[in-house]
């Protein structure tokens, strides 16, 4: 089946909307899901966006999408690409189209100077997995992930937080 990859554009709004709820729901996480086209268009498209995103299409219809931004190392002294999402609908699962958006991803990355190309999965995502495996990708094994978010980000940020050791090295 030919793909073909192009830069998402404000009014791909609706279609990575769609996208957004259908991962989310293949996550078992749709509740949690607060975009809207509106904030799609402004975070991803808006003035000072940080973001970037890519629309798969198979014979001109969206088929799945990337969105990604860079980060930094102070060990390289270079950005990295990091990739938040990516999803190819159902129909087209299987077909290398994932591994078409990653490596059209690595690419990027390349020519922008990168140092890295990183994502999380979810642990229990094995096609994912699999795929990622199989492009030679390494799974990252010695880091934790934290969050702040919603309430006790506002709370921590406000300097309402629990009586916590802060003069610890903060890594």
């Amino acid at each position: 089946m030919p793909f073909t990859i192009r830069p998402a554009a404000p009014d791909d709004a609706a279609v990575i909307l769609r996208f957004i709820m259908e991962l989310a729901v293949y996550e078992k996480a749709g509740h949690e899901v607060e975009a809207t086209e509106d904030s799609i268009r402004q975070s991803i498209f808006g003035e000072g966006s940080v973001t970037e995103a890519a629309i798969l299409e198979a014979d001109g219809v969206a088929a799945g999408f990337a969105v990604w931004f860079y980060n930094y190392s102070t060990w390289q002294a270079r950005n990295g690409l990091y990739l938040e999402d990516l999803y190819v609908s159902p129909d087209y699962r299987g077909s290398g189209a994932g591994k078409l958006l990653l490596q059209h991803l690595a690419r990027i990355a390349v020519d922008k100077g990168c140092g890295r190309f990183e994502w999380s999965v979810l642990d229990w995502n094995e096609p994912a997995i699999r795929v990622y495996d199989a492009v030679g990708a390494e799974p990252q094994t010695e880091w934790i992930r934290y969050r702040l978010s919603g309430d006790r980000l506002a709370a921590f940020a406000a300097g309402k937080h629990d009586a916590s050791p802060f003069d610890a090295a903060a890594g």
